[in-house]
């Protein structure tokens, strides 16, 4: 078997070995946060909502952890005025830490945020469904162990 061909054997493998690890996160992450339960909802009051739910049972080697939503388009975090928002981190200044026992799966309904800037429903619309522009990470103070887009929107207006 000549060089050039062995090379191409080997990157093929590289590729599909990385392929198959970086699956394996995107499963773990969808089945972390369940996505047809995740969404952002304008209400009637401009708010936004960050609402989700996590499947503890996934959860369970890990005992506390918490959740942090991440805006990553530009023009929302002008609008919210914020990048980041921890859940409860106005009742503790790092967040407050969830415990994982009880159901098999934990409804969260984060606080509405009012948006400092007026941004059009279609717009807000295409930033959550088609741009990843909010996604949700679980962690402590170890590691990250979930990560997903918030890709479902809808509004009360």
């Amino acid at each position: 078997m000549s060089k050039n061909v062995r090379m191409v054997i080997v990157m093929f493998l590289g590729i599909f070995i990385l392929s198959l690890l970086s699956s394996c996160g995107l499963l773990f992450s969808n089945e972390l946060i369940v996505n047809r339960y995740a969404d952002v909802l304008l209400t009637k009051n401009n708010e936004l909502q960050f609402r989700f739910r996590i499947n503890n049972e996934i959860l369970e080697e890990h005992q506390l952890y918490k959740v942090k939503v991440i805006i990553h388009d530009d023009k929302l975090a002008e609008a919210i005025g914020k990048r980041e928002i921890v859940y409860g981190e106005d009742q503790v200044l790092d967040g407050e830490y969830l415990e994982v026992k009880g159901k098999s799966e934990k409804y969260i309904f984060m606080d509405p945020i009012p948006l400092q800037k007026d941004l059009h429903i279609r717009e807000l619309s295409n930033m959550i469904e088609k741009n990843n522009a909010v996604s949700i990470d679980l962690f402590n103070n170890k590691e990250v162990f979930g990560r997903t887009y918030l890709t479902n929107f809808s509004s009360e207006l």
